[in-house]
């Protein structure tokens, strides 16, 4: 799921006489030119009102002709460089500010406006220096310190950055977009309270500020706070209902309270005001699996419109590669990801990634994330080549990928949140497969292979995927069992007298289909109790939604009892609460159900034929708990019944479940390890006995 956070920039323009209002100072100024029609300054000065009115075609209109009688002004040439900008003609925007330059080498007003188109146009590097210029003649220049440190923050140099906006709040402490991208730059570092405070200053500031609201909510969804982030949305589209992002970040909050059918409407509209909006098409795509009743074939035709729309045009710039043909040699792999860190991701391939060969392997990580914790460093301590990317864009990482000759690049993110499959769609490497990240195919045809197992993707099932299949012999990940998880405790229906079902997924998977499901487990085991925990399960708005559709099932408040976010130990703690896990469907649970399973709890699933329908499948047949797998929704009831009739058995599993857990390949790291070298070096044998000198694969 990708939450969008505006970034308003700022730029610099000369204003009409501050002491007239606008429509004065028009009318004022077409009485000079009924008598003097080539009056430059009043040419100008129009210009800078229809400009300000948002009229800038008839702005470009009077400043080129202002330009034609008085070629040699340079504010005339900036401020049509403005008119251009805001009509987003990058090119001639930029034009006009160098030819300003040309005329007054050292006018800050223009070097920051040029600083500015350069940024959209993403060259951050050039931005910074024509920003950091403009800051050197003027010291004082709030906006040019803003954009410095736009620019500054797209290159990773995330220090710099936040001296460059406290500098421009320092010079003007009511800056409402310095305070918002100051916000963004806490959110990058996970610093949410900070960023949440920011953008609430900026709204005080600016009340009909939209892109803070954007901001806002992509924020109050990262601490869990969704009916706060539902209003604040529809504050921004109280202001402009056409806003493509605002209606991404509803469709996020609904699908974080179970909505996937009205969070895709959201996406929906998000595209119909901005057909190019890549992010809303993913975050289409990554709810798509949530609703109940998908199929493979309905998947594959929406993600085929993402390859129609974004990755196919790419296709005619594909270079050779020219990585040496020699299947014996160390195979340099690449793993693009915004999840080297605690995180699913983090949790099945970290293991996995330190025990790989070095003498077979030479490992490069492309990390596409500010904050870090143990396990990023875990990460770039099995990196041969670690490189921080975030900040690069899509062609500048294409880029260096091929500079690094990877020979074999894994994409870790599918259509999740802050992914890079335009950087694979450019095919930097000779070899690109998607793993663990995401579930299910890309829709991307370059990518050549999807890394899985026989109980995620049956062979039945692979005319759905655009990828090649490779299927690694056990299970298609590795889990990390954390090494501070607490000790399983005894059954808590022994002391507590009743039996306790239990999930810890994601709101977003418990739909209604799911609490009515539930809730028949539940009149099955009339004196059993449902436990409910995640982040922003707390949410009043959260909370009342649950309690409706369980009282729709006739389930009382007093049987449900929902938490919130707490540390992952607490969170694993928890677990010694819970008699018997209840997954989610369609959308099954993954590192969840490693979890469950770590601290002695079985988990009861119902696989469908989607991937994401299918990991717990795939853990539990690594552990062999193939018992509690249903064949349909009526089993499932069924199973879990009966494992809460039987406390005894129920105790026993639960006293050896970790044993039985750790020693199974779901948690051989380096069994995983030479399983996956061992593909690796297949596909790489194929790809050299394919490839000539100048051959694109």
């Amino acid at each position: 799921m990708k939450d969008e956070k505006g970034e308003p920039r700022s730029s610099s323009f000369i204003p009409p006489p501050s002491s007239l209002s606008l429509q004065a100072a028009e009318q004022i100024y077409r009485q000079i030119l009924q008598s003097d029609p080539a009056n430059p300054d009043a040419l100008h000065q129009l210009g800078v009102i229809a400009h300000q009115a948002g009229r800038h075609e008839v702005a470009a209109d009077f400043f080129e002709r202002a330009i034609a009688v008085q070629p040699g002004v340079a504010a005339y040439h900036s401020n049509l460089g403005e008119a251009y900008r805001c009509l987003g003609r990058l090119e001639k925007a930029a034009d006009c500010y160098r030819q300003a330059l040309r005329l007054k080498a050292d006018y800050p007003e223009a070097l920051n406006n040029l600083g500015l188109v350069l940024q959209k146009q993403g060259q951050p590097a050039l931005a910074a220096e024509c920003c950091q210029r403009a800051v050197t003649l003027a010291p004082a220049f709030a906006l040019a310190h803003n954009n410095l440190g736009n620019a500054l923050r797209d290159q990773g140099q995330n220090a710099a950055a936040l001296a460059c906006y406290r500098r421009a709040l320092e010079l003007n402490p009511d800056y409402a977009e310095a305070h918002s991208n100051l916000g963004n730059l806490l959110s990058d570092r996970e610093q949410a309270a900070g960023a949440i405070a920011c953008y609430r200053r900026a709204l005080q500031l600016k009340p009909n500020f939209v892109e803070a609201y954007v901001n806002l909510a992509h924020a109050l969804l990262g601490v869990g706070q969704i009916a706060q982030a539902i209003a604040t949305c529809q504050q921004a589209l109280q202001h402009n209902a056409a806003c493509p992002e605002a209606y991404l970040n509803l469709g996020n909050a609904l699908k974080a309270q179970g909505q996937a059918d009205d969070a895709i409407t959201c996406y929906q509209k998000s595209l119909q005001f901005k057909p190019e909006y890549r992010a809303a098409l993913s975050n289409l795509l990554d709810t798509l699996p949530y609703c109940d009743g998908i199929t493979l074939a309905q998947l594959a035709a929406a993600h085929a419109e993402y390859e129609r729309r974004y990755a196919s045009p790419l296709r005619a710039a594909w270079q050779p590669h020219l990585n040496r043909p020699d299947v014996d040699r160390a195979l340099r792999v690449g793993f693009v990801s915004p999840d080297l860190c605690r995180h699913p991701v983090g949790f099945f391939l970290i293991g996995v990634l330190e025990h790989l060969d070095r003498g077979e392997v030479e490992l490069i990580c492309y990390n596409d994330r500010v904050a870090a914790d143990d396990f990023t460093d875990r990460f770039r301590g099995a990196s041969g080549l670690w490189r921080d990317v975030f900040g690069q864009s899509d062609a500048q990482l294409a880029q260096q990928i091929r500079a690094d000759a990877v020979d074999v690049l894994f994409d870790l993110a599918g259509h999740t949140a802050h992914n890079r499959l335009l950087v694979f769609a450019r095919k930097p490497a000779p070899i690109q497969l998607t793993w663990a990240g995401y579930m299910g195919t890309t829709g991307l045809s370059a990518i050549d292979y999807i890394l899985a197992d026989r109980y995620e993707i049956p062979v039945e099932f692979e005319q759905h995927y655009r990828e090649k299949v490779l299927r690694l012999p056990d299970g298609y990940v590795g889990y990390q069992p954390p090494a501070d998880a607490p000790p399983v405790g005894p059954l808590p229906a022994e002391a507590a007298g009743h039996v306790t079902f239990g999930s810890f997924n994601n709101p977003a998977k418990i739909t209604p289909e799911v609490v009515a499901l539930w809730s028949e487990v539940l009149r099955e085991v009339p004196a059993s109790r449902l436990l409910l925990k995640f982040r922003g399960l707390n949410d009043p708005g959260a909370q009342d939604r649950y309690r409706r559709l369980f009282a729709a099932q006739a389930i009382g408040a007093d049987r449900v009892e929902l938490e919130g976010w707490s540390p992952h130990r607490e969170l694993l703690a928890r677990y010694n609460r819970i008699d018997v896990a209840l997954d989610t469907f369609p959308y099954s649970g993954g590192l969840t159900t490693c979890e469950a399973l770590w601290m002695g709890v079985p988990v009861v699933t119902c696989p469908g034929e989607t991937f994401a329908s299918r990991h717990s499948l795939s853990h539990l047949s690594s552990v062999g708990l193939t018992e509690t797998i249903a064949q349909d929704r009526r089993q499932y009831v069924q199973l879990a019944a009966g494992l809460a009739a039987d406390l005894p058995r129920l105790s026993a599993l639960r006293a050896g479940l970790r044993d039985r857990v750790a020693q199974s390949p779901l948690c051989d790291a380096s069994r995983l390890a030479g399983q996956l070298t061992a593909l690796l070096r297949d596909v790489w044998r194929q790809w050299c006995r394919e490839a000539s000198p100048n051959r694109v694969i």
